[in-house]
């Protein structure tokens, strides 16, 4: 299939300050996130308590959408504290001029929202960003770098959907470009926002850090998300085709929230793929081919080679 837009990956440390404070003040994702469960905890304790009372004060909200706008217009190449004096430097009316072709939704006040944003930005880069285990940006980066190549000499939709465990996008009305970002902190989630022109895609990049004999949490996932029924249901019923969140509901006659857990387990697991228009899914598709991709890993993990 044809594209009409173009993609690219990216990654620079700046997006990942924005991921990691994003995973902290997206509480109802807290149970859900790969990281320690106690990481959530452990991290607020060693903020001041000033700055962690803030945080908890936070949303996921339309400023919040509009600060992930403006990291991705910032120039390239800029560290975390550079970013935030690109920020510091501008004015409200530079920033209106600056989004402006890629939105209509300003925060109220953009001089109150400016000084807000720098101010949680600037605590969270020094009270936990700068002490983050550089392991995590480095393999970011090289991640970022592996998906460039692999792009170059891949065909576009396929390569979205390998890179983003099962995400398609739908060609848009304005849609010149998809970009897609590793992200650490908020693994297994996606972080997905539209902008006109734009469409952000933070991917949730299966990095992780434990043991060389661990089995990775993304295939323990997979097996997870095949052990109950009404997830084995909605699979065969997709394998006949594309199926909107509606039809699932119906054909399950389980409750809208039980049905929207068992489809977000199996998107985490990576066995179905989400159709996306902008920010919106419209329906969902049987990804078979990951059936025999976990049935390989669990045979690799039980029966290694020598």
């Amino acid at each position: 299939m044809e594209l009409d837009y173009r993609v690219h990956v990216t990654f620079e440390p700046r997006y990942e300050l924005l991921s990691s404070l994003h995973t902290i003040i997206c509480r109802k994702s807290h149970k859900k996130i790969d990281l320690a469960p106690a990481w959530v905890k452990e991290t607020l304790q060693c903020l001041t308590p000033g700055f962690a009372a803030i945080l908890k004060e936070m949303e996921v909200d339309s400023d919040w959408k509009f600060t992930y706008l403006l990291t991705y217009l910032c120039p390239a190449g800029l560290a975390p504290e550079a970013f935030l004096a690109w920020l510091e430097a501008k004015t409200p009316g530079d920033l209106y001029e600056l989004t402006a072709g890629y939105t209509q939704q300003f925060p109220k006040d953009m001089g109150l929202y400016r000084s807000r944003t720098l101010e949680v930005l600037s605590m969270w880069n020094e009270q936990y960003l700068r002490r983050l285990d550089p392991a995590v940006p480095g393999a970011l980066r090289a991640e970022a770098g592996r998906r460039k190549e692999e792009l170059a000499a891949a065909e576009p939709l396929a390569f979205v959907e390998r890179t983003t465990n099962g995400l398609a996008f739908a060609p848009k009305e304005g849609l010149e470009r998809l970009v897609l970002v590793p992200q650490y902190h908020f693994q297994p989630m996606n972080v997905i926002y539209h902008f006109g022109k734009v469409t952000l895609c933070h991917y949730a990049a299966r990095i992780y850090f434990g043991g060389e004999t661990d089995f990775p949490p993304q295939e323990y996932r997979m097996i997870r998300a095949l052990g109950e029924q009404s997830r084995l249901k909605i699979l065969r019923y997709l394998s006949e085709g594309p199926r909107t969140f509606t039809e699932i509901v119906r054909h399950l006659q389980l409750s809208k929230g039980i049905t929207h857990d068992h489809v977000s387990k199996l998107r985490s697991g990576g066995f179905i793929r989400a159709h996306f228009e902008g920010e919106t899914v419209t329906e969902y598709s049987l990804r078979a081919e990951m059936l025999d991709v976990m049935h390989r890993k669990l045979v690799d993990y039980i029966r290694p080679q020598e």
